[in-house]
C-alpha cells in the first residue's frame, strides 16, 4: 500500500462521495459514455431475426462481435491506491515486482478489468441476451386476470411422523402417506430442492439438506389462483365467505395408483438421466342422495362455482374442478430403469393394501387435534375431525377449514379407524399382488416397452455444479445420495415485508430493487416459491411465504451422510477452517434470465480474486477424484459427493476471461421459472434492473465485502449452509475464527484453530479465535453454578425464594396487625420496627420499675417487725402489664407461697449496675407467722 499525504486522502474521499450518495443513473448517461470511449463509434449489430436466439451458435456470435469492438478500450489498472474498499486506476503495471504486488493485493478486491463496462454489455460478455426479452410467455389469455395463483381448497393427506417434521398436521389417519416414499434412497438418486412432499416433510437437519417444510400433501378441488382483486383475484374474505354458505356432507376418497412422469428439469440431455414427477392419482366417490340425478360431489362443485360467483370471484379462478391428486415429488431422477420399476411396484402394492382396505374409499380426517394457521395467536387447538375441507394459502399453510354438515354413521366411522386402532396388519397380509394397472400417465410407459438405462457416474461433469435446484442432480462415483449442504457467501437482508426469522447478513445491497412484487411485467411463477430473497406475507399469488434466502452459492459439498459416500458435518467444518482465505469482495455484472427460466443476479467471476483463490483451495481439498486429479488436505477428510472435481480452478469458470468448462460461477438466484406476460414486458424488467446494477457497479467499482456492523464486521466472510434457508457455521476471512449462527441465532465458537497472529490474545487480530473469546468473556463462577442447576434446580429455587418471600411477608403483616399504633400505616410501623425504639422503650420502663420504692413501701413494717430483709417479686411484664392497665394498686397476697431463699449473702447494688434489679437478697432465719396481721405480701 502506497501511503498517501493528507491532500491525496482528502482528494480520493472526495471522488468517492458522489457514488456513495448517487441515486439511480440515467441510462443516457451510460449510453453517451459508452459512445465517448468508443470514439462516437457504433456496434453495429446483425437484425436480430437473423441471429440465433439461443444455443452456442447465438453465445459464440455475440461474444465475438462484442469482445471485437470494445475490449480494446479496457484500461489498466493496480491496485495501490485504495479508500473504503474502492480501489482507483493509478499507473501501468510495467515490473515484475509490480505485478506481483498487484497479484497479492487481489485478495482485498476484485474485478479491475470491466470497471468502464455497464452491465448489458457484462451480459452480452458472458453470453447471455438482456436486450430482446426473447423469453416464454405462459399468458393464460384471459385479459382479466394478469397475475396467476397457487391458492385452492382442497383435501389434506398431512401425516406428523418420527422422521418428518415436528411441526406437521395429523390430518390423515387412513393412508400412511410415509410408506410411498423413498427416505432412505434405496431406488431414487435425486430431487428437487424441496424433496418429498408427502410422508411428514424434513426436519431442519437433513443429510439431504432439503427445505425444512411441513408436511404439504394434498389434492386440489378447485384452484381459486390470485388472492389480489386487482389482478382478477379473488380474496381470502370472499373465499371464506362463499365456503361458509355451503353445506356439504363427508367425501370419500379412493387411491387409485402411484404413477411417474411429466415434469422433467433442465438436468435432461443426451447423457443425463430423465427426470420427472412422482404423483399419487385418487378420485372422490360418487354418492347420490335419495331421487337424486348427480352425486353429492357434483352437487357441491355447482353450489361451489354459484357460491365463488355470488360474492364476486375474480377472473383468475379455474372454471373447472382440478382432477384429484396428489404431487408427491417433483425433478425425481432413480439410479436405473429397473431402481424405477422397483419403486413404483412397491409403492403401488401399498395402494393395492389400501383398496383391500377401504373397498369403496374412506372419508379422511383425524382424531388429534390443531390451529389454523399454525402461528395463530390461539394457544387452543380444535379437534379435527372427518370429512374436513381446508383452504390452502399455499401448499404448505392451511388458513382455515371447513366442516361437512354431519357426523360419520357407525360404519364409516369404522372405515376411518382401521389403520389408526391398529386392525390393518392382516390387510398387509392378504395383500401380495397388484390387481390394477398402473403403468399410465405421462412418460410411464408400460415396462416392456421402455428402453433400458441406468445412471453412470462417469457422464458427470464439472459443469454439473451450475445446477438447477427444481431439478434432481446427476451424481458423481462413489455417491449414493444427494445433498443441498453448500458453502457461499449470506446476502439476506431483514425487512418489514419479510417474515421475521430474517437475519441482516449485509447492508451494500437492497435487491428489494429487481423485484417485481406488482407483477408489472411477470405472469406466473413456476414452482410453488415466489421471489427468494423474501416472500411477502399474503403475498397474491400464493407463493410459499419463504423468508430471505438470499446467497451465492461456491461450493456444493453434498450429502452429510458417510454411510453414503459424503463427508461429516463437523470433519468439513474441521478441513474449510484450515483453509486461510481473504476478505471475499463481490461485484454485481448483471440481471438476465437463464435457460432454466430463473431470474439470476451475474457476479463478475474474477479469478484472481479472494473468492477464485478460495475456490481452488476448496476444490484441491474437498473435489472429488477426477481426471487423475485427487483431492489432499493435512487432516485426511474427504467427500465423493462434492459437486466439483479436485482439479477444478476458477479459470475454468464462466466469464469472458475464464474457460467456461468448470463450476466457478458466482450467481444469486432471485426466482425459479419465471414466466413474463410478452417478450416486451420481459426486456422492460430487465431494464430496469440492469439500470440498478449500473448504479451498484458505479458504487462499488472494485466490489465490496459484504457484512453489517453486527454480522461480520469487516467483511467478506463465508458460510456453510445446510440448504438455502438458514446458514449453519460462519468463517471469517484470514482464519479470525468461527461460529454458528443458524436460524437467527448465534452461538459462540467452539471450534478453531491457536491464535493465528503473533502476540497470542493481546493482537487484535485474534480476537475471535475461541481461547481469545473465553479468555476476554469468562464467565463468572456464580453464573456457571446457575446453568448448572438446569431448568428444574432453577426452578426449584425460584419456588424456594418465593415460599420465602411470602413466609416473611405473612409473619410481618400478623405481628404489624398486632404491634402498630392507631392510625399508624404499615410503611411507618416497619420504619419504627427497624430502628428498634420499641426495645428501648421496654428498657427504660424496665430500669424505672426497678429503682421505684413500691415494693419498699409494701414490705416496709413487715421487716420491721422480722428483721429480715425478704425477696419481693421480680418486676417485669406483669408489673408493666399491671401499671398499663391501671388495675388496684393493691398487691394480692397468697397465704400458702413460701419465699425463696438466697445461697448468697444480699449485696447492695452501686449505681453503675443499672441492668439489675435494685432488690437486695437475704437468708430467711425464720418461718413468718401465718397468723399475723402485719403479713408478707407480694407482687405476683
Amino acid at each position: 500500500m502506497v501511503p498517501m499525504t493528507k491532500a491525496v486522502a482528502i482528494s480520493a474521499v472526495l471522488t468517492i462521495l458522489p457514488y456513495t450518495s448517487a441515486k439511480l443513473a440515467d441510462r443516457g448517461r451510460f449510453e453517451a459514455a459508452k459512445k465517448q470511449r468508443q470514439g462516437g463509434r457504433r456496434i453495429v449489430a446483425q437484425p436480430r431475426k437473423t441471429l440465433p436466439i439461443e444455443g452456442p451458435k447465438y453465445r459464440a456470435t455475440r461474444k465475438h462481435n462484442f469482445k471485437e469492438d470494445v475490449s480494446v478500450s479496457a484500461p489498466s489498472y493496480q491496485a495501490d491506491t485504495r479508500i473504503g474498499g474502492v480501489r482507483r486506476p493509478t499507473e501501468v503495471v510495467d515490473s515484475p515486482e509490480q505485478f506481483r504486488r498487484q497479484l497479492s493485493s487481489q485478495l482485498t478486491g476484485c474485478c479491475y478489468n470491466y470497471q468502464s463496462y455497464s452491465a448489458m454489455d457484462m451480459c452480452a460478455m458472458y453470453g447471455n441476451d438482456c436486450e430482446s426479452g426473447e423469453q416464454p410467455s405462459h399468458d393464460s389469455g384471459d385479459e382479466e386476470c394478469s397475475q396467476a395463483g397457487l391458492s385452492f381448497i382442497g383435501i389434506s393427506f398431512s401425516v406428523n411422523t418420527p422422521t418428518g417434521n415436528p411441526y406437521s398436521y395429523q390430518l390423515c389417519d387412513q393412508f400412511p402417506m410415509e410408506n410411498l416414499i423413498d427416505r432412505n434412497y434405496d431406488y431414487v438418486m435425486s430431487m428437487d430442492e424441496d424433496g418429498w412432499l408427502v410422508g411428514g416433510g424434513y426436519k431442519s437437519f437433513d443429510y439431504s439438506g432439503k427445505m425444512p417444510y411441513i408436511d404439504s400433501s394434498h389434492t386440489e378441488l378447485l384452484r381459486i389462483g390470485s388472492l389480489d382483486p386487482e389482478y382478477g383475484g379473488t380474496s381470502i374474505e370472499q373465499v371464506y365467505s362463499a365456503m361458509d354458505s355451503l353445506s356439504f356432507p363427508p367425501f370419500a376418497v379412493f387411491p387409485e395408483y402411484v404413477k411417474g412422469g411429466g415434469g422433467g428439469g433442465s438436468g435432461d440431455g443426451d447423457n443425463s438421466v430423465p427426470s420427472g414427477d412422482i404423483t399419487l392419482i385418487v378420485s372422490i366417490v360418487d354418492s347420490y342422495t335419495d331421487y337424486g340425478t348427480y352425486s353429492t360431489y357434483d352437487d357441491f362443485l355447482d353450489n361451489l362455482f354459484d357460491a365463488m360467483d355470488a360474492v364476486g370471484g375474480g377472473a383468475c379462478m379455474d372454471d373447472h374442478d382440478t382432477d384429484p391428486h396428489v404431487s408427491m415429488a417433483r425433478g425425481v431422477k432413480f439410479k436405473s430403469l429397473t431402481h424405477q420399476q422397483k419403486y413404483f411396484f412397491q409403492s403401488n402394492l401399498e395402494v393395492a393394501v389400501w383398496q383391500s382396505m377401504y373397498p369403496k374409499g374412506v372419508v379422511i380426517g383425524s382424531h388429534g387435534y390443531a390451529k389454523f394457521p399454525p402461528e395463530s395467536k390461539s394457544a387452543k387447538k380444535l379437534y379435527v375431525g372427518y370429512g374436513n375441507l381446508y383452504f390452502f394459502f399455499d401448499r404448505a399453510n392451511i388458513t382455515k377449514a371447513f366442516l361437512p354438515n354431519r357426523d360419520l354413521t357407525d360404519k364409516e366411522l369404522g372405515y376411518a379407524t382401521i389403520y389408526s386402532s391398529g386392525n390393518a396388519g392382516t390387510y398387509y397380509e392378504a395383500t401380495t399382488t397388484i390387481d390394477f394397472d398402473y403403468n399410465k400417465g405421462s412418460g410411464s410407459k408400460d415396462n416392456s416397452d421402455q428402453e433400458y438405462w441406468e445412471h453412470n457416474p462417469y457422464s458427470w461433469n464439472a459443469k454439473m455444479a451450475k445446477h438447477d435446484m427444481t431439478d434432481g442432480w446427476d451424481l458423481p462415483p462413489g455417491c449414493e445420495q444427494e445433498g443441498e449442504t453448500f458453502l457461499g457467501i449470506p446476502l439476506s437482508q431483514y425487512s418489514d415485508s419479510k417474515l421475521q426469522g430474517t437475519k441482516s447478513f449485509q447492508d451494500q445491497f437492497d435487491f428489494e430493487n429487481l423485484l417485481d412484487r406488482n407483477f408489472t411485467y411477470i405472469q406466473k411463477f413456476g414452482t410453488n416459491h415466489g421471489w427468494l430473497v423474501g416472500e411477502e406475507v399474503g403475498n397474491g399469488a400464493g407463493s410459499i411465504v419463504d423468508k430471505d434466502t438470499a446467497h451465492i452459492p461456491l461450493f456444493y459439498t453434498g450429502t452429510l451422510n458417510t454411510e453414503m459416500g459424503g463427508i461429516d458435518l463437523k470433519d468439513l467444518i474441521k478441513v474449510v477452517e484450515t483453509i486461510d482465505f481473504g476478505e471475499l469482495y463481490i461485484k454485481p455484472a448483471f440481471v438476465f434470465q437463464d435457460d432454466d427460466g430463473s431470474i439470476k443476479l451475474q457476479f463478475e467471476a474474477d479469478a484472481s480474486s479472494a473468492l477464485g483463490y478460495l475456490y481452488n483451495s476448496l476444490c484441491s481439498m474437498l473435489g472429488i477424484t477426477w481426471n487423475y486429479e485427487s483431492p489432499y488436505n493435512n487432516l485426511g477428510l474427504y467427500s465423493n459427493c462434492a459437486m466439483h472435481a479436485a482439479g477444478d480452478r476458477a479459470k475454468y469458470g464462466c466469464g469472458p476471461d475464464n474457460a467456461n468448462t468448470g463450476g466457478f460461477c458466482p450467481q444469486m438466484t432471485l426466482a425459479y421459472r419465471v414466466s413474463f406476460q410478452s417478450e416486451e414486458h420481459a426486456a422492460k424488467y430487465l431494464q430496469r434492473s440492469n439500470n440498478y446494477v449500473d448504479y451498484w457497479r458505479s458504487l462499488y467499482p472494485s466490489g465490496v465485502a459484504v457484512g453489517t456492523s453486527k454480522f461480520c464486521p469487516h467483511g467478506g466472510c463465508l458460510a456453510l449452509f445446510l440448504q438455502r434457508q438458514d446458514p449453519l457455521m460462519i468463517f471469517s476471512p484470514n482464519q479470525a475464527g468461527s461460529w454458528i449462527e443458524f436460524m437467527g441465532g448465534t452461538v459462540a465458537p467452539t471450534i478453531s484453530p491457536a491464535p493465528t497472529y503473533s502476540g497470542g490474545c493481546d493482537d487484535i487480530r485474534n480476537s475471535k479465535l475461541d481461547k481469545c473469546y473465553r479468555k476476554k468473556h469468562a464467565r463468572k463462577a456464580s453464573a456457571i453454578a446457575w446453568d448448572a442447576l438446569g431448568k428444574v434446580g432453577q426452578l426449584s429455587l425460584f419456588l424456594l425464594f418465593f415460599m420465602a418471600s411470602t413466609l416473611t411477608l405473612s409473619i410481618f403483616h400478623a405481628r404489624a396487625r398486632n404491634r402498630k399504633n392507631d392510625g399508624e400505616s404499615y410503611l411507618s410501623f416497619f420504619i419504627r420496627d427497624m430502628r428498634g425504639e420499641g426495645k428501648k422503650r421496654k428498657k427504660k420502663l424496665r430500669k424505672k420499675i426497678g429503682k421505684g420504692t413500691l415494693d419498699q413501701d409494701l414490705l416496709e413494717d413487715e421487716q420491721a417487725d422480722n428483721k429480715i430483709r425478704t425477696v419481693p417479686a421480680r418486676p417485669g411484664k406483669l408489673a408493666l402489664s399491671h401499671k398499663k392497665s391501671k388495675r388496684s394498686s393493691t398487691p394480692s397476697f397468697d397465704p400458702d407461697v413460701t419465699p425463696r431463699a438466697s445461697g448468697k449473702p444480699r449485696r447492695r447494688p452501686n449505681s453503675g449496675d443499672r441492668s439489675r434489679s435494685a432488690t437486695a437478697y437475704a437468708n430467711v432465719s425464720a418461718k413468718p407467722k401465718k397468723d399475723t396481721s402485719n403479713s408478707r405480701r407480694q407482687l405476683v
